[in-house]
């Protein structure tokens, strides 16, 4: 698969993005190149293999819950959250991944397919400092199915995030 069959317009086409995602685009008069593949891209992996890029440049946007309460990750494509550091950052007891449905109901999406922002509701939102060694990164626009390219600081202010380290350090 070409790129050229899978690129929407550039000019703010957002008719491919999930339609609440298209309407917090509107809302945040963004004009983003939304693309759309025939497969899903529910991983970064696949993601990053869709676009031709790497898979650092993939945003994850994961939700987890602190003592209870829904916050979002925002991590790069190719690292894992470090629960440890999370916890620490949140000053928390217990953090743990949620179910689909505690997903779906913070955000509005289906895992695969969660954004960045635009979500049904209002959560904390941490963005890991790796994702700011791109000059653009490419995030879920609410359908696992579609992407969208960003830089990092415009990415990560529009969540309402703020920079940690919360990557998981290799040895």
């Amino acid at each position: 698969m070409s790129t050229s069959d899978t690129n929407v317009p550039a000019g703010g086409d957002t008719a491919a993005a999930h339609p609440r995602f298209a309407e917090a685009l509107r809302e945040l008069g963004l004009d983003v190149e939304i693309r759309r593949f025939p497969d899903a891209t529910r991983t970064a992996a696949e993601a990053a293999a869709a676009v031709g890029c790497a898979l650092s440049e993939i945003v994850k946007s994961l939700i987890f819950e602190a003592d209870g309460v829904p916050f979002l990750v925002l991590m790069d494509g190719s690292s894992r959250v470090d629960m440890d550091r999370v916890r620490a950052e949140l000053g928390a007891v217990k953090v743990t991944r949620p179910g689909a449905d505690v997903v779906r109901e913070a955000t509005g999406y289906a895992i695969g397919g969660v954004p960045p922002f635009g979500h049904r509701t209002r959560t904390r939102v941490l963005a890991d400092r790796g994702l700011l060694a791109h000059e653009v990164v490419w995030a879920a626009a609410g359908t696992p199915y579609t992407v969208f390219p960003l830089d990092p600081g415009t990415l990560i202010e529009l969540a309402g995030g703020t920079v940690v380290d919360v990557r998981e350090q290799t040895a």
